[in-house]
């Protein structure tokens, strides 16, 4: 899940503590032609940012469909993400 991966990087960098704010969510969603479900698959994302950090995990989001992404992923998320230095 993708969520995780941010959550498990800024853990790894800065420590979940120290996270003031996540500023905004932007999800790129691997969609065939047609498809308009894109904040539906994103909303996993958003739920589990606010689950873990509480308010702080609280963001913008852009939902976005494209027809192919790197490596052959399905989703693929960019975070700007507020934390504090130590």
């Amino acid at each position: 899940m993708c969520a995780l991966s941010v959550l498990s990087q800024i853990d790894a960098v800065a420590g979940l503590d120290s996270v003031l704010e996540i500023i905004q969510v932007i999800g790129f969603v691997l969609s065939a032609e047609g498809f308009g479900e894109q904040p539906k698959v994103m909303n996993g994302a958003s739920d589990l940012l606010v689950e873990v950090l509480g308010a702080a995990g609280k963001h913008t989001r852009a939902a976005l469909g494209t027809n192919a992404l790197p490596f052959s992923a399905t989703v693929e998320i960019a975070t700007v993400a507020v934390v504090r230095s130590s």
